[in-house]
Order: C-alpha cells, then sequence, then structure tokens
C-alpha cells in the first residue's frame, strides 16, 4: 500500500512561515541598524517600515509594537554579548571575571543602543511587559539574557569553589552586576557625574570610558571576594 500523499496545504503552510521568519529577519536588521545608526529615541516605526521598504502596517503584523522591536533587537545585541564574553578562558577566575567585566563595558561603549534597549524594557513593570510584549518575544529575551547571567555566575561558581569569592548565592550577584553595569554604561556615555562642590551646591566632574571600566572592574572583583 502507498502511503498518502502530504496535503499541499502543508507546503503552502510551510512557505508562508518561511516567508513570515525572513520579513521578521529583514525587519529585525533593519532595526538593529538604524538604531547603531540613531539613538533609538529617534528612531520611529515609520522610519523602520522605509528601511525594509514596506509599511507601518505590516511592522505591526509581525511584532506587536515597539517594546517587542526593543526586545528582540536586545536579544541580537545579548547573543553577540555573550559570543564576545565567552571567548575569555583565562585560568584565574577572578581574570576571566576582569576580561568579561571589561568586555561588558567595551561592547555597551561600542553600542549604545543596546544599553538604551536594556534600560527602556528594564524600566517597565513586569506585567506592564507581559501586556506589551508576546510571550514568544518574552521567551527569546529571557533566554537571552539568561545565556550571559549563567556564563557571569558559572566564573562566580568557580571562583567560590576555589576559595578566591565569598558569596553565598552566585545568581543573584550576577543579577546585580548586570543591572548595574547598564547604568555605569550612562555615565560613560555621558562622560560626567554630579557630586557636590559645597553643601547644596552641585557640580559635574568628567568621568573617562577608562574609568568606569576600571570602577567596574574593581567593584565586581570586590563584591565577588566578599
Amino acid at each position: 500500500m502507498s502511503e498518502p500523499e502530504t496535503p499541499r496545504i502543508d507546503g503552502r503552510r510551510s512557505a508562508a512561515a518561511t516567508r513570515r521568519r525572513k520579513r521578521e529577519r529583514e525587519i529585525l536588521d533593519a532595526t538593529r541598524e538604524l538604531f547603531d545608526t540613531r539613538s533609538v529615541r529617534d528612531v520611529h516605526i515609520d522610519d523602520i517600515a522605509k528601511a525594509v521598504g514596506t509599511n507601518r502596517a505590516i511592522i505591526y503584523r509581525h511584532f506587536s509594537g515597539k517594546e517587542e522591536l526593543f526586545a528582540l533587537t536586545l536579544v541580537g545585541y545579548l547573543e553577540e554579548l555573550h559570543t564576545q564574553m565567552g571567548a575569555h578562558t583565562e585560568e584565574s577566575p577572578q581574570e576571566r571575571l576582569a576580561r568579561v567585566v571589561e568586555t561588558f563595558v567595551d561592547f555597551g561603549v561600542q553600542y549604545p543602543a543596546f544599553v538604551e534597549c536594556a534600560q527602556a524594557l528594564m524600566r517597565q513593570p513586569g506585567p506592564q511587559l507581559f501586556d506589551e510584549i508576546s510571550e514568544s518575544a518574552l521567551f527569546r529575551l529571557g533566554r537571552s539574557i539568561a545565556a550571559c547571567l549563567s556564563l557571569l555566575s558559572g566564573i562566580l561558581d568557580e571562583g567560590v569553589e576555589s576559595g578566591v569569592f565569598k558569596i553565598t548565592d552566585t545568581a543573584m550577584l550576577a543579577n546585580h552586576m548586570y543591572a548595574t553595569g547598564l547604568g555605569a554604561l550612562q555615565l560613560a556615555r555621558v562622560g560626567l557625574f554630579i557630586k557636590e562642590l559645597a553643601p547644596g551646591i552641585p557640580t559635574t566632574e568628567k568621568v573617562s570610558v577608562s574609568q568606569v571600566r576600571s570602577y567596574l572592574v574593581d567593584t565586581s572583583l570586590a563584591l565577588a571576594r566578599g
């Protein structure tokens, strides 16, 4: 007995899914390019549609809105960051931690839109994100963030096992480093920090990328050492 033929509709669905994934990739690539050449705040849905050669209705057919584009563009940044962070193979946990933190800073300076996307999403309450971003997009974002944090907590775990780090919750510290690192990257971008010249009199002082990088490395090592 011959096997039944595969219904043609399956082939059409497969082709449609392929076209959809291709178009989504084109939209995300265009978004990333615009984000890398402008401020994220200056990029609008119409700009993205024009870059792809379509209209805003098509963008909204593939994505729920700008927040979802933020999330999925951030996934691309995080995947690149994870690759760069994972390239460090120094034997000492201290050395690896220092190099990974330096890589994080240099990546954020090279791609300011990475910092903007991450901060924009972190400013929103969880329930609001669930309302504005699809479950599948949030899953992809969570997986990418978790991969970077797992790499960092793995270094911390190695340090604990070897006795050079004195912490009890490496996952929490990894999350703390990520969140505070994003804030410090904003300092590096602005190039200034605020302090009191005298009681009640504020002033600013210049800060360089190298200073921010060294500060984050030193504080990360200090936190890890307990």
